[in-house]
């Protein structure tokens, strides 16, 4: 996608900006524990030394393999590292295979790996290791994001729902001109857009953009340079971009909220465009960035604008896009009385 660059005045309300971007320091994840229950304490007691290996036929029936070599569980606090597969490094989780020596793997590598196993090159068979997938089961383990401030546990079989919609997991780079792989909290990526993209950063909840283009009938799709705007102790993003939308040619604006959707719902915008005596209005709700660029601009989520109408309110001979685009965010206030949202113009 051809990236364009904004010629861009804007104007704010005075609302000064936060520099507190610093990105948060890891910690040390504490230790698995096991659950203080009769169960997990007969896991963890089996677990301490296993010398016999459970193996599922291809019927499901359970039974013992004579000769396979014991699988030494170390205490506690090293269980995490046991359930590691020492292929992808991903946790383990039913069915966890092994080979006759011991050695443990998770069920998509045994695939990948043509039933051999990684450490010792022995045949894999279809042997379960029934016993580490037990003590797995009296596991209770943070989330995977304690680091960014999750303070939820969860027993073991339970934590990767959580995680795949933890609020504290952490975000993609929300610049559009290019695909960034960067990922991080919002103080982080607020540093990174200003640092290494080198987007336009704007306090205030008011924003008056021209976006300019020379010979816009030649460009079918192109981004404009991300705008960044604080406000409210909040950011958000401002796109512009040049599209097809069936046949047609259109540009298309939208923000996008620089947090969870949940928090998103508690402001609204307003896109403006005018001249000649007409003008266009849009009125939303911020999408947040967990939602891609793309994926909001498919679902036509924002003031859409056709070529002709845009080259009509850039006024001149209709040869050049000058396009002004005035905004306004607001924070809606919950009525206590009857659970409405009011608008609150005034914070």
């Amino acid at each position: 996608m051809e990236l364009d660059i904004i010629e861009c005045v804007s104007y704010s309300d005075g609302m000064e900006d936060d520099d507190d971007t610093a990105a948060v320091t890891s910690s040390q994840l504490p230790r698995p524990f096991l659950k203080s229950s009769s169960t997990a304490g007969a896991a963890a007691a089996a677990a301490a030394a296993v010398n016999v290996v459970v193996v599922s036929d291809r019927a499901g029936a359970a039974g013992t393999v004579a000769g396979a070599g014991p699988l030494v569980i170390s205490p506690a606090t090293g269980v995490h590292e046991l359930l590691e597969c020492p292929v992808c490094t991903n946790s383990m989780y039913p069915p966890i295979h092994q080979c006759q020596n011991g050695h443990t793997l998770c069920s998509t590598c045994k695939t990948r790996v043509h039933n051999r196993c990684p450490t010792c090159r022995q045949e894999l068979g279809d042997i379960r290791c029934l016993a580490l997938e037990k003590v797995a089961e009296s596991l209770e383990l943070p989330c995977r994001y304690y680091s960014l401030g999750c303070p939820e546990v969860f027993p073991y079989y339970s934590k990767l729902s959580h995680e795949s919609q933890c609020s504290f997991r952490p975000y993609n780079c929300p610049y559009a001109g290019s695909e960034c792989s960067v990922v991080g909290d919002i103080p982080f990526l607020v540093a990174h857009l200003r640092d290494d993209h080198k987007v336009d950063m704007h306090s205030g909840c008011t924003f008056n953009h021209r976006y300019v283009k020379s010979n816009p009938r030649e460009v079918e799709n192109a981004t404009w340079m991300l705008t960044v705007f604080h406000c409210f102790g909040q950011y958000f993003c401002l796109h512009f971009e040049a599209f097809q939308l069936g046949l047609a040619p259109v540009y298309m604006a939208f923000l996008r909220f620089m947090g969870d959707e949940n928090d998103s719902r508690n402001y609204s915008y307003s896109l403006e465009v005018g001249a000649n005596g007409r003008k266009m209005i849009w009125e939303g709700t911020p999408r947040s960035i967990r939602d891609s660029h793309r994926k909001v601009r498919d679902s036509h989520d924002g003031l859409i604008i056709q070529r002709n109408m845009a080259l009509f309110f850039s006024g001149g001979d209709r040869k050049e896009l000058k396009l002004r685009v005035t905004g306004r965010i607001w924070k809606e206030q919950q009525n206590p009385d009857s659970g409405a949202c009011i608008p609150n113009l005034f914070s």
